[in-house]
């Protein structure tokens, strides 16, 4: 058997690779018209499962129960100076850090409280050291929570989280203890003692998110409240063509051609005897107090439709005195049924008030419902901007 030199095997492998490059180029051709095709936008689109209410309200939390425990602070150091050709060295014993707070901060990117933890604990302060070395300090913890999250200490509230950046001391650390050179005195200059850290805050605080937006659609179960905000924003609640009601708040903006946007929520629906926390009925009211103006979503495919706006304001009148009377708007959905300008017609008889007839579904007359709401935008701006005098000018 004769043995191929080496010249003759790198001949070899030099032909194979070149017979094999048009077969490589057209595998690879084929795998990237296959991938353009499974994942073009169309299949995408088709393919992409919009999240069911059940599943969009295990990511959305809106109360939590927390226990925090602030670091304790580092004991002081009892120490004696030892060094050559020094007799009396004397103390030198260094002071404890102090302990780590722990803070809650507004975040406007975080969106829920499913993310907060049910305990955290700060980093204890470190013990102080000889040669008058003090102990290092426990680094805070800093907790990010949703804008508008209301902290609150058995039903008292403790601090209200309003605004980007907001922090908050929710448990302060223990203060270090003293080494045993701040104990010398002229009688007593070899002090053999020192200060004991101070233990930390402990505390159980209850953190409530509320929903701030400028508008609220307030209304019944089924009353088309989420289709009405997929009309007016990109917002995607679910929506069905069953009844159900929404569990969690969704949050839409409307935008104007001015480049202004007005936050529009879609709160979950109402039942009669909300106000005595039947049902889900007080976590759902207090989103509606962080609301300047509300949107009262009638379903004309009710038997009464004027009942439901005589319960909805007595429920919010029953929860919170002067809530119904905030600016609003009464909307009754639904004109594409059979049956709608019958039961409008005897929803303008029982409610001696201004009335937009639109359809959610349909898109009917919503660019007038934008017109409006922006109208008691722009009243509530208004009111909130104070005018400022700037030597002898009146600036708004």
């Amino acid at each position: 058997m004769i043995k191929p030199s080496g010249r003759d095997v790198f001949k070899l492998l030099l032909t194979l690779r070149h017979q094999s490059r048009p077969l490589l180029a057209a595998c690879s051709t084929n795998h990237i018209q296959a991938f353009n095709a499974r994942y073009s936008s169309g299949d995408v689109e088709s393919r992409k499962h919009e999240l069911s209410e059940k599943k969009l309200t295990k990511r959305f939390v809106d109360w939590r129960r927390v226990r925090v425990k602030a670091g304790d602070g580092g004991n002081g150091s009892i120490s004696l100076r030892r060094a050559a050709f020094e007799e009396f060295g004397g103390p030198d014993g260094g002071d404890g850090g102090n302990g780590g707070h722990i803070l809650l901060q507004a975040d406007r990117r975080t969106k829920s409280l499913g993310a907060v933890r049910p305990h955290y604990k700060a980093e204890h302060g470190h013990p102080g050291a000889k040669n008058n070395s003090s102990g290092k300090n426990g680094a805070h913890t800093i907790v990010k929570v949703p804008v508008g999250t209301v902290v609150k200490d058995d039903k008292v509230t403790v601090v209200d989280l309003e605004s980007e950046g907001d922090q908050f001391v929710i448990a302060r650390g223990g203060q270090g203890g003293r080494g045993n050179k701040s104990f010398a005195t002229p009688s007593n200059r070899t002090p053999r003692i020192a200060g004991r850290g101070t233990p930390g805050e402990e505390s159980l605080v209850s953190l409530e998110l509320k929903i701030m937006a400028h508008a609220g659609l307030i209304g019944f179960p089924n009353a088309g409240k989420s289709t009405l905000l997929r009309a007016l924003s990109r917002a995607r609640p679910a929506v069905a063509a069953y009844p159900f009601t929404t569990l969690n708040p969704h949050v839409g903006m409307v935008e104007y051609d001015d480049l202004e946007q007005v936050a529009v929520a879609d709160l979950p629906g109402l039942i009669r005897g909300a106000h005595l926390n039947r049902g889900l009925g007080h976590s759902f009211l207090r989103h509606i107090e962080r609301c300047s103006c509300l949107l009262y979503v009638l379903d004309l495919s009710a038997k009464e439709p004027w009942t439901q706006l005589y319960d909805l304001q007595y429920e919010l009148e029953q929860y919170k005195e002067g809530l119904s009377q905030r600016p609003h708007a009464i909307l009754a959905n639904k004109i594409d049924l059979p049956e709608a300008e019958e039961k409008l017609a005897l929803l303008r008889e029982n409610v001696q008030l201004p009335i937009i007839v639109i359809s959610a579904h349909y898109l009917t007359n919503i660019a007038h419902l934008k017109v409006h709401l922006r109208e008691l935008y722009d009243e509530d701006m208004k009111g909130r901007l104070k005018p400022v005098v700037k030597q002898g000018k009146r600036i708004l």
